[in-house]
């Protein structure tokens, strides 16, 4: 069963769209269907599936979830203890306790089966840069 791991820079909170990297790993293993799974390594950053049209979507996505969970230094957020690595540390492992450590993703005929406007992100919860593995697993 193939299988890759790519690394992701970040510069910070918001959502890097790596679906053509998740497609190159396709056509370089030439299987023509199967399930593609997708699968985040850290607890301080997520992946989605978003729409890739319109910037103002990701504009939006980080903003939604930087107003439903705020940094520690916000008034609402001094119930949390765990503040060892900064403001933004708790807050990023609930935002991505609210959405997704892994996705599976159909493949026929060696591409992906996602929407027109689908694309797949990696959603950065921290405001410092880092490098982000992802793995990529098909099962024919």
């Amino acid at each position: 069963m193939p299988q890759t791991v790519i690394s992701i820079s970040t510069s910070g909170q918001g959502l890097y769209e790596f679906t053509e990297a998740a497609q190159d790993f396709l056509r370089r293993t030439q299987v023509g269907e199967g399930l593609l799974t997708v699968f985040v390594r850290h607890t301080s950053c997520s992946l989605i599936i978003q729409e890739n049209a319109d910037p103002d979507v990701r504009r939006d996505m980080k903003t939604f979830f930087s107003r439903l969970v705020p940094p520690t230094t916000d008034p609402q957020m001094r119930w949390v203890t765990h503040t060892t690595e900064g403001s933004d540390d708790m807050p990023a492992h609930i935002k991505a306790a609210l959405t997704a450590a892994s996705l599976g993703i159909p493949v026929r005929d060696g591409r992906l089966m996602l929407g027109t406007w689908q694309g797949i992100y990696l959603f950065e919860h921290r405001d410092q840069p880092h490098v982000r593995q992802v793995v990529l697993h098909l099962s024919p």
